[in-house]
């Protein structure tokens, strides 16, 4: 394998398109798992002279090992942005991938909470008053008010709310930043958070908004521990995940009326085609309402 053309690859991605370290690794990962099989079973040193037909033995393999589509989906397009880039800077006319088709996926549709199940838990972490209880509450509240990522809500810095214009600022993928809006009840909520954050014996990060009780930044997993903790006291659902409040977020401004370009800039995706998952929901409101309504219903 052409170690120089693939840190060169990785160096891309990291500078210039501004992928996430983590990201960066499954691509590592990813193409050194390739080559290392072409070495094994084409003595092939050089990615640039790989056939297609080389690339779907691998494809066979890796379905044979029992990995499901979407990950060997994953896989391969780790190898087709590799080829693309090699293309684009001359190191190859065509990559060997211009004619793959992903394999196909059973779409799985993610059950948001209800409004229900939100307010149910929202009432019961209005009761706890302690700096764990308030700072609860608060994460429910950003995430289910604001559909924020778990990432974004990890990273809020105090400094990125402004009270006066009730705006907080997001720093989303690849750096791209926005501003959603922050309801009056979510302000206050902050606010009483601050208070109990200000009682803490000793605090580390302090430019950071959310912080755990030994006074340093939440982390991802406790994030998730705390959503599934509340939530599967009040839903039934098989997800209770920070995803699910997105996910959430997204069908009830849908379900109100939002357009779908306005839920597509809330949520900071960079096309419609990432936003519309989200329809799902509010298309089986619509199939309510038109099957209670429709005229034909009266005969």
């Amino acid at each position: 394998m052409s170690v120089n053309l693939v840190n060169k690859f990785l160096e891309y991605l990291e500078y210039e398109k501004k992928y996430s370290k983590h990201t960066v690794l499954a691509y590592r990962k990813d193409l050194y798992d390739f080559a290392n099989y072409c070495r094994k079973e084409f003595g092939q040193e050089d990615i640039k002279e790989i056939h297609y037909n080389q690339i779907r033995s691998w494809i066979v393999l890796l379905v044979d090992e029992g990995l499901v589509n979407r990950s060997v989906n994953r896989k391969i397009s780790s190898l087709k942005t590799c080829y693309n880039f090699l293309q684009k800077i001359g190191e190859i006319k065509v990559s060997p991938l211009a004619k793959h088709q992903s394999l196909k996926i059973q779409k799985k549709i993610s059950v948001p909470f209800t409004e229900k199940e939100v307010g149910e838990v929202i009432d019961l972490l209005k009761v706890k008053d302690d700096f764990e209880g308030v700072r609860d509450r608060l994460i429910v509240e950003l995430l289910y008010s604001t559909g924020i990522r778990r990432a974004e809500l990890i990273n809020i810095k105090v400094s990125d709310i402004n009270f006066e214009e009730r705006l907080l600022k997001v720093l989303g993928k690849r750096n791209k930043e926005r501003f959603v809006v922050l309801l009056p009840f979510v302000i206050d909520t902050i606010r009483s958070y601050q208070g109990e954050k200000n009682k803490l014996n000793k605090v580390e990060d302090n430019d950071y908004l959310l912080l755990t009780k030994k006074g340093v930044k939440i982390y991802e997993t406790l994030v998730y521990r705390i959503i599934n903790s509340y939530f599967r006291g009040v839903s039934t659902k098989v997800k209770k995940s920070p995803h699910i409040l997105r996910h959430a977020f997204a069908t009830h401004l849908l379900n109100k009326g939002a357009s779908l370009y306005s839920v597509k800039e809330l949520l900071g995706h960079s096309s419609l085609a990432s936003t519309q998952v989200y329809t799902h929901s509010s298309l089986e409101k619509l199939k309510q309402v038109y099957n209670k309504t429709h005229p034909r219903e009266l005969n």
